[in-house]
Order: C-alpha cells, then structure tokens, then sequence
C-alpha cells in the first residue's frame, strides 16, 4: 500500500489540477455571455419601428429595451388641443413633466436634437427670454415661427407663473421648461404679464438679465379681436357698443373693461420701465408679423443674439386665413398654420363706435410711440 501512495497523490493533483481549470473557463465563457446578452438589449433598444401597447399589463411584462423604445414614441406624440377663454390660442394645458414634453417635441424638436433629448441630455433653465404680451396681438404665431429656430426651445402652454402660480416657487417653473443644450435660448410666453402689476418685480427678481418681447397690435383692432374671441365661446354676451361705454350717450369710455384696457400699452410700459431698461425690452408690429414676417423675425433674432436662420424662404400667405404660414414647420415635411382660432371673422362694429375708441386711444398711443421710439402708424 505504501508503494500505490505517491501515485494515488500525484493523481489526486492532476484531478484537482484539472477541475480548476475547467471551472475557470467555464466562469470566463459565462462572464463573455452575460456580456454578450447585455450589449444586445441595449444595441436592440435604439431600433428604429418598435411598436408596443400602452397598457398596465404591457409595461409590467415589457423589459426595459422595449420601455425605452415605448418612452421615445411618446415623446413623438402628437398632443390633443385644448381651449382656455382667457388665452389667446389652443394647447394642451400644463399637467405632467411628461406631457409638457410631448408638446415640445412635437413643436421644436429636429432629428438630431430629438435623440439627445431623449437619451436625458440637456438640463432645464430658468427662461432668458419672455414674450410678456400682449393678448391677440400675435404672440402665439411669433412663437411658433421662432420655434423653427434650433438654437430656440420654448414652452407650448402659457405657464401663467408670474401672475396666477407664483405661489409655487420657481423650481416649479423650471421644471415647466423643456431641455437645453448649452448654446439654446428657453422661452416661454404669457400675454397676461404684461398687464399683470406684480410680473416686473417677480421677472426681475427671479433674473435682471430677462429679455423682454411684447407684441403689440392697434389697440381698437386689438380690443375688437379680444371681444370677438370671447363671443365665439360666450355667445349671450352684450354687445361689444354697449360694453365699450360707462355711458353711450356722454361718450364715456369703460376703461375697467380689460378688452380696452389693455390696449393703454402706455401705461403698463410706464409699471415695466421700473425694472428694466427698454434696451431689454423688444416691441414687435403685429401688423408687420402678418405682412412682413421675416423682417420682423429678423429683428427678434437680432435681439436675442441669434443667427438669422428664419428669413423669407420660411414662409408663405395663406389668402384663406389672411395670415402667413410657415412652408415647412421644424421636424414636419409639411406646411404648418395656425389653428381654426385665428383669422375669425370680427362683427361689425359701429363707425362711429370705432371712432369714438380711436380718438380715446390717440393721446396714449402718441405717449407710447414717444416711449418706444417707434411710432407703429394706428393714427
């Protein structure tokens, strides 16, 4: 027995011997096929034509590749339009972080930037830039065509923050804005600032630094517009003389109407001028925007430090509607116009009734040109 021991122990090590090394490779062949396995889930997650059902038991089951393809075709949604009486256009309302990126990326998005966005690249910012006003003087179409810009990203729905959610704080608002890379401008627009006495302290104590862009259109075209608006969704209003007047017969105007009142442009500029220079604040024709788009695009661009990308090749008259139209709107091979809300027929008003509004807008409006500089022609 004693002679078989020192070959039953060199047996013993070969065995031994043996066994570690096909333990070995058998730990490297699996490590290899895990990796394997994962750089297949995550190469197939970027395939372009997954589609998936957006129901509770479809996400509970789906893995995550299929989660990440099922997050970018809702980024790609279109969202459904929404009509507020107190706006000026139709969007969908705030609600989610979520939704308020379904809107963007259907409004301002190219190819490119889309991936990057969607791969949570970017950051959120406080807006630099702000159209403050004013109500159915062309804020909505100035935004939609400065939305073509790629170095611009803006928020669809008014977020009303400095006049009606203040209260919430401004990490509230910033999570409202949609992602930026370095180089892009966030904007956002909101009509009713501009008449709302807080909104200049409250800009300029979130930042002094915000640009400032008012549209600004005849203020009796302007208020005419205003009551057209809300008849169309209030049809058992009064008539448009009567709520014109304290007084028919002494002539005397009703200036607590916000329809004419905010059309004193004079006067809410005077509230604005003691927070910010007017060398931060930008004036856009409403007239012009329909009949010179480009030109006053340009001077937007300008103001905002941008490259002029939006020139006239961008657009076209549409005759039906009276309102220019973008040729091609960005991500979309098609031609883009504003909603059925715009162009609305106006009710006739009575001449005399129009003039009577024209020589109580005449001295405010002189005030105003002298303010801005710029006399917009409405006498």
């Amino acid at each position: 027995m004693e002679y078989y021991r020192p070959v039953f122990h060199s047996l013993h090590a070969f065995c031994s011997s043996t066994v570690k090394k096909k333990l070995l490779l058998l730990s490297i062949m699996f490590i290899v096929w895990v990796y394997m396995l994962y750089s297949c889930v995550g190469s197939c997650s970027t395939v372009p034509g997954q589609v998936m059902l957006d129901t509770p038991s479809a996400r509970e089951s789906a893995p995550a590749a299929g989660r990440r393809s099922d997050l970018v075709s809702r980024l790609l949604a279109k969202p459904q339009p929404w009509e507020d009486v107190e706006s000026d256009y139709e969007e969908p309302p705030i609600r989610t972080a979520a939704s308020r990126d379904l809107l963007d990326a259907d409004r301002g998005l190219n190819p490119s930037g889309m991936s990057s966005f969607s791969n949570g690249s970017g950051s959120k910012k406080l807006p630099q830039a702000i159209i403050i006003g004013v109500k159915k003087g062309g804020t909505r179409a100035l935004l939609e065509f400065l939305r073509v810009h790629p170095d611009i990203r803006a928020v669809g729905a008014e977020p009303h923050f400095f006049d009606r959610n203040y209260d919430n704080g401004l990490e509230w608002y910033r999570d409202l804005m949609p992602k930026t890379l370095e180089g892009q401008i966030t904007m956002e627009k909101t009509p009713s600032y501009f008449v709302t006495r807080e909104a200049p302290a409250r800009i300029s104590a979130m930042s002094r630094d915000t640009k400032l862009i008012v549209v600004v259109r005849d203020p009796v075209t302007r208020a005419i517009s205003d009551y057209t608006q809300t008849l169309s969704k209030k049809p058992d209003i009064p008539s448009f003389e009567s709520l014109t007047f304290k007084n028919r017969t002494t002539g005397l105007i009703d200036t607590s109407w916000s329809a004419i009142q905010i059309g004193i442009y004079a006067k809410h500029l005077d509230n604005w001028l003691q927070y910010f220079p007017m060398d931060q604040i930008l004036f856009v024709s409403g007239e012009r925007l329909i009949t010179d788009p480009a030109g006053e695009l340009g001077r937007v661009q300008d103001f905002l430090g941008l490259k002029r990308i939006i020139t006239d090749k961008h657009f076209y008259f549409n005759q039906t509607k009276g309102f220019p139209c973008l040729k091609k709107a960005e991500g979309s091979s098609k031609p883009h116009c504003l909603g059925k809300t715009k162009g609305r027929t106006h009710p006739n008003i009575d001449p005399e009734v129009v003039q009577r509004l024209r020589d109580f807008y005449r001295p405010f409006n002189m005030k105003f040109y002298q303010m801005t500089g710029h006399n917009f022609g409405w006498d």
